[in-house]
This record gives structure tokens, C-alpha cells and sequence, in this order.
């Protein structure tokens, strides 16, 4: 059976593939995030740290498993004991619940993409109104971005208990990207290990392009000194620890089962540990990267806001009280409002209220992560730069490919434990089983294409492979280090690779790596119920943003399926293991 199984056409292939898994979105749109929150340069500190004794050890556990076993999430585990099948199930279904949802951004991807080559960008002015004599009022409250992302693309409800209709176009968009996720996977490791390569290199390619035109900006100096530099007080705050930690899991995707599928393709004598050190390294580098071609893009979002709103000011002054054309600069304008405001303080009084306060700082500490930044910020700084359609068109492929490449990791978690089974694989080819796979996935996703879809979307992104890949991983460690025996494998895959493995990864894997999950599973757990009730962002169209409101009952019971749907596979698998193993040693027991 060994003999019959698919493998890639060369280690190269391989690690294209779990660098297409591995790098995502994540990368372009959290760890940036976190980089503004948590102490810009010295974040890198706790960053680097937790790589080391979190990142690369487990990917190493799980492609070595992957690559001895050879066999998918379930099957592996099988392998490893009869009682830890769960560990797989969960597996899969974590995976399942991120596809349902994951390609969703695929699908907003398509659609600002076919936006993008109109002229003016659909989302660089706002429209007019019903009566056609100023602009649309919940623009103007907002801005075009956010009227653009939050009304013509979601077209989004006042609160997730109005559900509303299906937007067909986004609809389309879904269709359209799970099309090209079938094409991709159609004929396993064979199409699956060509797409990688474009779908790993792509991104780097528009990366280096942005990096280019980012750096050439106008304020795109004052965005990297906010990143790098340095809050050297942040590294004494368990949250940037634990957050730098947290960021790692799920950046390199552990958990999902997509790390072993894509191991179980390998050669047994292939150099695992090599490649795991490859991959963490090139998305953690990436990573940083990406930062850089954001926070030039960012600074330079932030000062063309700081000038606007200072030229908005300046135009104001001179305008009422008919002062001299350049009287008035952004170097003396707080001496001019002083002046003013103390001789002619009536007058003053009756603008005050329209004299905003700009603050390049400020700008520059609007914290923006996920869907916010990806299409509302980027969009911002898109429609300011000079031949737009172009970075736009660029911007939004690129997200495309970081989309399509963790998709095809994901989708190989749930069809290589189907595939691997021969009483499902006896029944339907590979091809029909991909592609029922793909169908019931996009008909579940259409739920995100709702008017509430948004916050459904919310849901699954928040809480659907949080805590559930956290006790996966943990399980795993503790399962192949002290039920498979520690000795044992490192016995098999010397013996597989003809490399011994060293005291750093045995110490990590059995000690330090399962310690450290435990800590975060503990934090996360008492976060969630310290947090007491579970809120969500809603948006508020007469006020033009985002408000806070509470869960209603049954969407918080939603989020307890989430959880528990993959969480409760571990012990209840192996519940049901043990019983029919009980009930089989009654049947054969001798008569007497």
C-alpha cells in the first residue's frame, strides 16, 4: 500500500506546500496588529523566543509523524493508539469549520479584485444620494472605504438577529472561489504540487513590489519609526508573551491535521527536521516583512489623514475670518487658533465645534487587524496613490493566492483521512469525494454571504479553532512522548531518516512545548470567563460605525458547538474505543 501511495515529485515541492500553508493572511494582517499593540520592536523579543521553544519543535512533531505513519490526521494517530483516533477527528473537524468559513475571504478577495479595475475605485468616493443634491449621509458619517466594505459589500444588518437575504454577488464570488479550490486539489499531490509553486512564490513577488513602492511614499518614515521603534515596558506584560506565543501556533497552522496530510506525501528518508526549520523561519521572516510593506503603507495613510485634516482646518480659519492666502501654515496654526480664539472669541466659539484636532500620533495608534485592515485600511491608503487600479489589482491578488494556498492545506486535512479510508475510497474516486467536499462547504458558506454573515463570520474566525487546536496539539505531544514512547520514535525515525534526534527537540517535545500549551490553554479558558458576556463589533448606519452589543442566546450556543463539536472528540472517541473493545473481549471470551 506504501507503494500505491502519492507522493510529491521532489522535497522542493514539499516545502512549497507547507510555505503556501503556513503563510496566509495571518502574516499580513495579525502579526502587524500585534507588532502596534504590543511594544513595536521589542515585540520581536518574545516573538523570536516562542519560535524557538513553541514554533519549530511541534511543526517538527507533526511532520514527523506525518512522514512515519504516512497516513492522514486520523489514521496517524490510529497508528499511534486505537484510543487517540479523536485526536485526528478533531482534526478534521477544525478544519472543516475554517474552510467553511476561510474561503469566504477568497470571495471578497474576487470581489474587490473585479472592482479594481474601474476608474475612479468604486470605494474612493462616496455616492450620492436619493435626491442627487449631496453625497449619501452614512458615507459621510463613515468614510468610501467603510461605506464600500460595510454596505456595498456586505450590505450588513443592524445586529446579527436580523439575518436578511443572500448578497448574490458575494454569493458568486463564494461559488467561484471554491471552483478554483476543486480545480487546484482535483488530482491530489499531482495538480496540488504545481499550484504551490505559484501560489508560495506569488505573494513574495507582489510583496517585494509594494515594499518598492511603499518606501517611496510620502509618511511612509514616520510609519516604520511607530513599528520598530522599541516599548521596552510592553516585555514585562504576560499578554505580549502570550500573545507572541499564540501567534506562532496559529500562524504555522498546527493542529489542523494539514502539516501530517502533507508529511504523509514524503519520502520516509526525507530530512523533516530541515524542512520544519525552513518553513518556520521563512513564515516568521515573512511575517516581519510583511510589517514593513504595512507600516510604510500605514505611516503613509496616516500623514496624507494628519495633512487633510490640517488643510480642512487651515481652509476653515482663513475662510471665516477672511484671513490672507499662506497666513496661516501647519508649522504656526496652533499660535493662530490662540490668537484667535482671544480676540475674537464669539466668533471662534461658533467654528470650534468643526476644528478638529489632528494628531499624527493618533493616527498612527488606530489599531486595525483582520478584515478591517485588509479591506478598509489598505483600501484608504490604495485610493490615494497615484495609478490605484494597478495596486489595488496587485494587492487584492495577492490575498487571493495567501487565500487559495491555506486553503489547499486545509482542504488536504479533510480529504487525505477520507482518501486513506478504504471503504469510503472503494465507493467514490478521489475526484467525486473532492468535489462533495468543496459543495457541502460552499453551501454552508453561503450563510456568510447573509446581511448578518458578517457576524456569523465573526463567530467561526473567533472561537471555531482556539481552544480546540490548543488541547489538540497538547494531546499530541503528550501522546507521541509518553503513550507512543519517546525512545521509541526517536528509535524510528533514525532509523527511517538515518539522523538521531538531538536532547533540544526531545526536551521541547516532552517538556517545555506541552507546559507551555498548558499555560496558554489556562489563559485562554479564564479569559473567556472572566470576559463574562461575549460581545461582537455590530454596525450602526445613522451613527457610520461600529458599536458595541451582546450575543444573543442562541448564537452563544453556537459557539459552545464550536468548541465542543471538535474539543469532545478526543474523549469521547476514544470512550467509544474502549467500549467496543470491552464488548468484542465478552463476544470471544470462552465458554465455560
Amino acid at each position: 500500500m506504501e507503494k500505491a501511495r502519492p507522493l510529491w515529485s521532489n522535497p522542493l515541492q514539499f516545502v512549497f506546500a507547507c510555505i503556501s500553508y503556513a503563510v496566509g493572511l495571518g502574516n499580513v494582517w495579525r502579526f502587524p496588529y500585534l507588532c502596534q499593540m504590543y511594544g513595536g520592536g521589542s515585540f520581536l523579543v518574545p516573538y523570536v523566543i516562542m519560535l524557538l521553544v513553541e514554533g519549530m519543535p511541534l511543526l517538527y512533531l507533526e511532520l514527523a509523524v506525518g512522514q512515519r505513519m504516512r497516513q492522514g490526521s486520523i489514521g496517524a494517530w490510529r497508528t499511534i493508539s486505537p484510543y487517540l483516533s479523536g485526536v485526528g477527528v478533531a482534526s478534521v473537524v477544525v478544519s472543516f469549520f475554517l474552510s467553511m468559513y476561510y474561503n469566504v475571504i477568497n470571495a471578497w478577495s474576487f470581489w474587490y479584485l473585479f472592482h479594481s479595475f474601474q476608474d475612479p475605485l468604486p470605494w474612493s468616493v462616496c455616492p450620492l444620494n436619493a435626491n442627487r443634491t449631496g453625497y449619501d449621509e452614512e458615507c459621510e458619517k463613515a468614510s468610501s472605504t467603510q461605506y464600500f466594505w460595510y454596505r456595498k459589500t456586505l450590505n450588513i444588518s443592524p445586529s446579527i438577529q436580523e439575518s436578511g437575504g443572500v448578497q448574490w454577488e458575494p454569493a458568486l464570488c463564494l461559488l467561484l472561489a471554491w471552483l478554483l479550490v476543486y480545480l487546484c486539489i482535483l488530482r491530489g499531490t499531482e495538480s496540488t504540487g504545481k499550484v504551490v509553486y505559484f501560489t508560495a512564490s506569488l505573494p513574495y513577488c507582489v510583496l517585494i513590489i509594494y515594499l518598492v513602492r511603499g518606501l517611496t511614499l510620502h509618511g511612509a518614515t514616520n510609519g516604520l519609526k511607530y513599528m520598530f521603534t522599541p516599548k521596552i515596558e510592553q516585555l514585562a506584560n504576560p499578554r505580549t508573551w502570550i500573545n507572541a506565543a499564540t501567534q506562532i501556533f496559529f500562524s504555522l497552522g498546527l493542529g489542523f491535521g494539514s502539516l501530517i496530510a502533507f508529511a504523509s506525501y514524503n519520502e520516509p528518508s526525507n530530512n523533516c527536521q530541515k524542512h520544519a526549520i525552513i518553513v518556520s523561519l521563512i513564515n516568521s521572516s515573512t511575517s516581519i516583512f510583511a510589517s514593513i510593506v504595512t507600516f510604510s503603507i500605514y505611516g503613509f495613510k496616516a500623514t496624507f489623514n494628519y495633512e487633510s485634516c490640517l488643510q480642512k482646518v487651515i481652509l476653515l480659519l482663513i475662510n471665516s475670518f477672511d484671513l490672507e492666502d499662506g497666513s496661516v501654515t501647519a508649522d504656526n496654526l496652533e499660535q493662530v487658533k490662540s490668537y484667535l480664539a482671544s480676540t475674537y472669541p464669539s466668533e471662534y466659539s461658533a467654528i470650534a465645534p468643526q476644528i478638529h484636532n489632528c494628531s499624527l500620533e493618533s493616527e498612527l495608534n488606530t489599531a486595525v487587524q483582520g478584515t478591517g485592515l485588509a479591506f478598509i485600511v489598505y483600501t484608504e491608503a490604495i485610493k490615494n496613490m497615484e495609478v490605484s487600479q494597478l495596486w489595488s489589482v496587485l494587492y487584492f491578488f495577492m490575498l487571493l493566492m495567501l487565500g487559495v494556498g491555506s486553503m489547499l492545506g486545509n482542504t488536504a486535512a479533510i480529504l487525505t483521512p477520507l482518501t486513506d479510508s478504504k471503504f469510503i475510497s472503494s465507493l467514490l474516486p478521489r475526484e467525486a469525494i473532492s468535489g462533495l467536499v468543496c459543495l457541502i462547504n460552499c453551501a454552508i458558506g453561503l450563510v456568510f454571504t447573509l446581511e448578518s454573515g458578517n457576524y456569523w463570520f465573526d463567530i467561526f474566525n473567533d472561537y471555531a479553532a482556539t481552544l480546540s487546536l490548543l488541547l489538540i496539539v497538547l494531546v499530541e505531544a503528550v501522546a507521541l512522548c509518553y503513550v507512543y514512547g519517546l525512545r521509541r520514535f526517536e528509535r524510528e525515525l533514525q532509523a527511517m531518516t538515518g539522523r538521531a534526534l538531538s536532547w533540544y527537540w526531545k526536551i521541547l517535545w516532552a517538556v517545555v512545548s506541552p507546559l507551555l500549551m498548558v499555560g496558554l490553554f489556562i489563559f485562554y479558558l479564564s479569559d473567556y470567563i472572566l470576559a463574562g458576556t461575549l460581545q461582537y463589533q455590530a454596525w450602526d448606519a445613522s451613527q457610520g460605525q461600529l458599536v458595541t452589543r451582546d450575543y444573543p442566546p442562541y448564537a452563544l450556543a453556537v459557539i459552545g458547538l464550536l468548541v465542543a463539536a471538535s474539543t469532545m472528540c478526543v474523549p469521547l472517541v476514544a470512550l467509544g474505543t474502549f467500549v467496543l473493545r470491552r464488548l468484542k473481549r465478552g463476544d470471544t471470551a470462552p465458554v465455560s
